[in-house]
């Protein structure tokens, strides 16, 4: 964006800036005229000069085009957080890692190459199994509840390297353990990669998904490299010390599993699921306050319920509400208000039927609630 300085006629008569321009909040120019010629600087910004070079080039590289107006207001305090676990998940996939191969044969002279590409393909093969099941009963749950099974996975991907560093210490059961271990890596690829999707849209401002996503990608490489130099400097202290591996791993998980819990604590989400919506109708009907998206996420739950929900089921058929006409007339039946509740035991799904602009809820039986 420009904004004049002087006019054109002016230009030839004097010498100074005639035009300033910006880009967003962070890089202004000046556009001098000088022995008349214009010649074109980077300006002063917040008491520092704009032109730092090093910065320059971290945040052109790092940061996605137009940062930071083109993404959301949390962004840099989740990526930050998620800086953290990755690094100290970087940290304990090496420990992992080291584990697993010496489970395998790795140094040991009775060990088979033919024994350790078996437990290894056995390993990807329950994944790959266990990524599609996964993919099919929780796909259609990892939009609206990005926060929790972003939260599910990084856990379950930790309970994963913990069961691999484990494994070499029960020979019998090494295949079983990691070939579990793989399939809860599966699910932590599937979840993780999912929910970082659904949060990527979140903060994405200008239409530019694939921007963040590329620069996530080049964070994230960054900071496994740094892992990667620290690994090289850990790996010796740890090899033939399992208490010192168990002790480190601790260290590690403590670190990654409160740093994911600060990363989705800071997201702030600006639609509605089913836990917001619960939060944000409880608050108003209770007390006529009408909860900002930073009170409702503030609220919201990160952690997955453990408890028993009621499946839900929209759009179903008259007959698997009802079965005859006298239970239809039932559920109608002295129909004051616009709306019937009732509720019978047994499988307890929440059925939804549609007719004429109208809706019915019936939870698994004869009588529903219409409006």
């Amino acid at each position: 964006m420009c904004e004049t300085a002087v006019t054109m006629a002016e230009m030839e008569d004097c010498e100074g800036v005639i035009a300033t321009e910006r880009y967003g909040s962070q890089e202004s120019w000046k556009y001098l005229l000088k022995d008349g010629r214009m010649k074109r600087q980077k300006d002063a910004l917040d008491g520092r000069l704009a032109g730092n070079s090093i910065s320059g080039v971290f945040k052109s590289v790092f940061l996605p085009q137009g940062y930071p107006e083109s993404v959301s207001e949390d962004y840099v305090q989740y990526q930050l957080w998620d800086t953290v676990q990755a690094f100290s998940s970087s940290l304990s996939g090496t420990l992992a890692t080291q584990a697993s191969l010496r489970g395998v044969g790795v140094g040991n002279q009775e060990a088979t190459v033919a024994a350790a590409t078996i437990t290894w393909l056995l390993r990807d093969g329950t994944g790959m199994l266990g990524r599609i099941l996964f993919a099919w009963l929780k796909g259609s749950k990892l939009d609206s509840e990005a926060k929790k099974w972003r939260l599910f996975a990084d856990i379950l991907n930790d309970v994963a390297m913990f069961m691999e560093i484990a494994a070499p210490h029960f020979p019998p059961f090494f295949t079983l353990i990691v070939c579990i271990a793989g399939i809860f890596k599966s699910i932590v690829g599937v979840a993780g990669g999912a929910t970082r999707a659904a949060l990527t849209v979140h903060q994405a401002r200008r239409n530019n998904m694939a921007d963040i996503s590329a620069k996530d990608g080049s964070q994230e490489t960054l900071v496994n490299l740094a892992g990667l130099l620290v690994s090289l400097a850990l790996i010796p202290l740890v090899t033939d010390n399992p208490l010192l591996t168990f002790i480190l791993f601790f260290l590690f998980t403590v670190l990654h599993l409160f740093a994911n819990y600060k990363a989705v604590r800071s997201v702030v989400m600006e639609t509605l699921n089913e836990a917001r919506l619960s939060i944000v109708l409880h608050q108003y009907l209770l007390h006529g306050q009408l909860l900002s998206p930073v009170e409702a996420n503030q609220k919201e739950p990160v952690f997955l319920s453990l408890g028993r929900t009621v499946p839900i089921k929209l759009g179903v058929r008259l007959g698997d509400i009802v079965q005859e006409p006298g239970e239809l007339q039932l559920a109608l039946k002295n129909n004051s208000k616009p709306y019937l509740i009732g509720i019978k035991n047994g499988t307890k799904t929440c059925q939804i039927l549609l007719y004429k602009q109208r809706y019915c809820v019936c939870v698994s039986g004869k009588r529903c609630f219409c409006a």
